[in-house]
């Protein structure tokens, strides 16, 4: 047990750090710059009080990760607490203001006090890399699926007959979005040519796609304010869909690459459900590392798929999803369950089964994901990919 305890309330520019001691007393209480030479000058002042310390820190990436990699670096004992944990510790203290200093004080109490929290390890270089990858693709996903509902409003304000018959999420509707966009534009181009344009633009479909945008055409004749303008808006917004689009098929072959080299590739995506993109996310959220979580439970918790008790007074069995958890973990997880109903034999009777048992179907989806888990859990502690069981036949 360590003999000292330092906590560290993590800023993007400053991390203020404050040292106790086992009675709670304060010894030391620093703000210093996000820089290495500070950071290290820290960690020297620090071992200098006592070598037997224990840091930690409420923040586990971004701006956190030159502090953490280098006290890992230095072979640092080294626990995370979450911040809204800090937050609603630091209304038990003394106090109702907030600064750095005393929140950097309940981390370190909290540290002293608790044997409950998360151990930080150090990560891997493909776990960090899809780490960045992943959060990369969700960003564009992100400003695409911002866009198009963009393009959907200026559409609509001019040309609704047109916005209720095309999908901009796909190919097709985009490209002829980014020639025509009023419905005096397709009037003049006509069916034929219509279909041409898009044919010499490899567009799948292309002869049906023209007729319903020429059909929404005869259905409006009336030019609407500002239409020359949101016309100018949705070419630009359809030209800036394609291109995320373009780059999101890109980083894609990316993470699928990179994913392939991990050494626990072939064992996650024999997985029914889960792909190279799923997997991706799955070791960047776990690292590939079981140890970090005990047993299938906690990673469980952590995906968001196993219930917890709410019970009070003479309620009890109360139980409810959790409002903590990894959100991109228990997509891993939500997601291949919903594919492997229909890709699995197994997984499409155990799912019928909670169906026929009166559960919706999100809750028989979670229960699905719960058992995947312990499966996913299993393969990767024995280093086996998934074989589906065999039917059982019985003899003649």
């Amino acid at each position: 047990m360590a003999r000292i305890w330092a906590g560290t309330d993590i800023g993007k520019t400053h991390h203020h750090c404050v040292v106790l001691d086992a009675e709670g007393r304060r010894l030391l209480s620093r703000k210093v710059l996000n820089d290495e030479p500070e950071l290290l000058a820290l960690l020297a002042d620090v071992l200098a009080l006592d070598d037997d310390v224990a840091w930690a820190v409420d923040v586990a990436d971004g701006m956190a990760a030159l502090w953490i990699n280098i006290l890992l670096n230095h072979g640092q004992e080294l626990v995370y607490i979450p911040g809204l944990a800090v937050n609603r510790a630091a209304a038990g203290y003394r106090g109702t203001g907030k600064t750095d200093a005393k929140d950097a004080t309940v981390i370190a109490d909290q540290a002293r006090m608790r044997r409950d929290l998360a151990v930080l390890r150090p990560d891997g270089e493909q776990a960090v890399e899809l780490r960045i990858l992943t959060g990369r693709r969700a960003d564009l996903n992100a400003d695409r699926t911002r866009r198009i509902n963009r393009l959907r409003g200026q559409l609509t304000s001019i040309f609704p007959a047109l916005e209720r018959v095309l999908d901009p999420g796909n190919v097709g509707p985009l490209v002829l979005l980014a020639g025509y966009q009023t419905p005096a534009a397709l009037r003049r181009t006509g069916r034929a040519r219509l279909t041409t344009w898009l044919r010499n633009r490899k567009v799948r479909g292309a002869e049906a796609l023209a007729a319903a945008a020429v059909e929404a055409a005869e259905r409006q004749y009336t030019t609407l304010p500002g239409e020359k303008i949101a016309a100018q808006v949705i070419h630009a917004l359809a030209k800036e869909v394609m291109s995320l689009n373009e780059q999101i098929t890109e980083i894609d072959k990316l993470i699928a690459a990179r994913f392939r080299e991990h050494e626990l590739a072939e064992v996650i995506t024999s997985m029914p459900g889960i792909g190279p993109l799923l997997g991706a996310e799955f070791v960047a959220a776990t690292a590939g590392d079981m140890s970090r979580f005990g047993t299938p439970d906690r990673l469980a918790s952590l995906a968001g798929v196993a219930p917890v008790p709410r019970d009070s007074g003479q309620v009890s069995g109360n139980l409810h999803r959790p409002r903590r958890y990894h959100r991109g973990l228990q997509r891993v997880f939500y997601t291949s369950a919903l594919i492997s109903i229909r890709s699995c034999e197994e997984s499409r009777r155990f799912y019928e089964r909670k169906r026929a048992e009166g559960k919706r179907h999100t809750q028989a989806v979670l229960a699905l994901a719960r058992r995947r888990v312990n499966v996913l859990w299993a393969l990767i502690r024995d280093g086996k990919s998934y074989e589906p069981a065999l039917p059982v036949t019985s003899a003649a």
